[in-house]
């Protein structure tokens, strides 16, 4: 009796190894395939990322062998059919910095243009999260059927894209004569329903208890705003700042519109219009317009990610 007792448990043992190795074995199968895709996800990304860079260190005569067919007009304007294969390089044939050289120092208009990038995007984000953390305090804190109404309103506008606005932005821009200026670019920017709506969300996430403890001690409005509310978004204000910032950074159609004069234009618009004559100075001003926002992501990926995933209270 005891050598059959003992016979089951052995076999019972051995069965229970031999699922617990399958399914480790289906598990390192599963990790491994979720690996190869994501890195091929990665370098399918990251691909046109290296090849501006490279790109950027070749000669302008290297360039235009590559790529100049892309890039080539006829007389009358119109695109020059492709009849023969693009040739996509990583590597120069003979490093060259005579790029960066024209766009850092004999072209200035290029330096000017990415400083106009600059002058529009630091104040929009700075001002836009400065009107957004209080109207969404206000939005998270008190309820009522108009302020139902102004949120919903501010969803309806999240949700249309930018082009749609554009036209009435014109409108109003050019019934306040800012048209042409800078402030057609601001104030549209600075009061952007966006952050608005992602703030609102955040601030509802942290509990009701916390602010009414801190009414019981006696905190106003403005404490329990700048020394609760705004302590406890904070990975919030960072995520939703890079993503203004590297939706701003990247604006097109707002300038183009709005800003007839070209020496006001940002940077982006430059990059939009690339021509047959500017490809080898394209790449290296790619490359110098890429590091603000990298940076910007580099410094604040964990605060984007601790945004996205955090489900409010206090941290202990």
């Amino acid at each position: 009796m005891e050598e059959t007792l003992r016979i089951e448990r052995d076999a019972a043992h051995k069965a229970a190894s031999r699922r617990k190795k399958r399914k480790e074995i289906g598990e390192g199968i599963r990790i491994g395939t979720g690996t190869v895709v994501l890195l091929v996800i990665s370098v399918a990304f990251l691909i046109p990322i290296i090849l501006t860079i490279t790109n950027s260190f070749m000669s302008a005569s290297e360039i235009s062998a590559n790529y100049g067919s892309v890039f080539a007009t006829t007389q009358s304007g119109g695109k020059v059919f492709i009849s023969k294969t693009v040739t996509l390089k990583f590597i120069p044939d003979m490093v060259s910095f005579a790029q960066y050289g024209s766009v850092l120092f004999r072209s200035p208009e290029y330096l000017l243009k990415f400083w106009n990038s600059v002058i529009y995007v630091v104040p929009i984000v700075l001002f836009q999260l400065f009107v957004a953390m209080l109207a969404s305090y206000g939005f998270a804190r008190y309820r009522g059927k108009i302020r139902g109404i102004i949120f919903f309103s501010y969803v309806i506008l999240v949700l249309m894209p930018y082009q749609v606005t554009l036209v009435p932005n014109f409108l109003v821009s050019n019934y306040l004569g800012i048209t042409g200026t800078r402030w057609a670019i601001w104030l549209p920017g600075i009061f952007s329903p966006f952050a608005v709506y992602l703030l609102t969300k955040f601030i509802r996430r942290i509990p009701s208890s916390v602010f009414e403890a801190a009414q019981i001690d006696g905190a106003g409005e403005w404490q329990m705003f700048s020394r609760i509310c705004v302590p406890l978004c904070r990975s919030g204000i960072f995520s939703v700042a890079i993503l203004l910032f590297i939706d701003f950074w990247n604006m097109v159609e707002q300038p183009l519109i709005l800003l007839p004069d070209e020496e006001l234009h940002p940077l982006s618009v430059f990059l939009s219009k690339i021509n047959s004559g500017e490809i080898s100075l394209a790449f290296a001003v790619a490359v110098i317009y890429m590091i603000p926002p990298l940076l910007l992501f580099l410094y604040g990926e964990d605060y984007l990610v601790e945004g996205i995933t955090y489900q409010g209270g206090i941290k202990g």
